[in-house]
């Protein structure tokens, strides 16, 4: 678990030039990279096919099937905040804590990566887990399609309206976001193939010096 720091990414958020869709700092420029990110997530798009939303989100069937929760309690359940579907965390965590006392460990499995995906990966609306972080996971758990292209679609977007609308909230893959930026721009004796190697190494340094 990489503990984040937010004040370093809001400080580090001025620093990303829109036009070129990277971050510039004095002398170089630092794009987010699939590669990268791949490494990040222990993800690699390898043979598999990029996730692409298709337009239409998946339905409450659908979702049924996987969460291990009746389509009529969902419908019942969900919540639309600021416009955005989604179902409640606490509805989807308390469902986790009934399959721990049960044993059933492979449908836990199933709603703890969707937990993720709404939370970490594709957080949007605080408290939800909405259809397009759902349909995400889906692809993946259906499919195996990456959700790296996706992420990083979602980064740009994030950072893009956040130069347009200084007030906007970052919400894209912020634990992602900070490794590769922490794995870069901090100075170390050997630089790591991966990312997130490069970012444990820093802090088991107590990370001090920038490039």
């Amino acid at each position: 678990m990489v503990e984040v720091s937010t004040e370093a990414i809001a400080s580090l958020a001025q620093y990303y030039d829109q036009p070129l869709r990277c971050f510039t700092f004095g002398d170089f420029q630092l794009p987010p990279m699939v590669e990268e990110f791949e490494e990040i997530l222990g993800c690699p798009l390898g043979g598999r096919r990029p996730y692409l939303f298709t337009g239409f989100y998946p339905s409450l069937a659908r979702i049924s099937k996987i969460v291990q929760i009746s389509g009529q309690e969902l419908d019942h359940g969900k919540q639309v905040r600021n416009g955005v579907v989604g179902i409640p965390r606490k509805c989807l965590e308390a469902k986790v804590r009934t399959l721990v006392g049960r044993g059933e460990w492979a449908s836990f499995i199933d709603i703890l990566a969707l937990l993720i995906f709404g939370g970490f990966l594709f957080p949007n609306v605080d408290g939800l887990v909405d259809l397009a972080a759902i349909d995400a996971f889906l692809a993946y758990h259906d499919h195996k399609e990456s959700p790296v292209v996706a992420m990083l679609a979602d980064l740009y977007d994030t950072f893009d309206r956040r130069c347009e609308k200084s007030s906007t909230r970052i919400v894209c893959c912020t634990p992602a976001l900070y490794v590769l930026l922490v794995s870069h721009l901090f100075r170390q004796k050997v630089r790591h193939a991966c990312p997130l190697e490069s970012h444990q190494s820093c802090t088991e340094k107590g990370g001090e010096n920038w490039d």
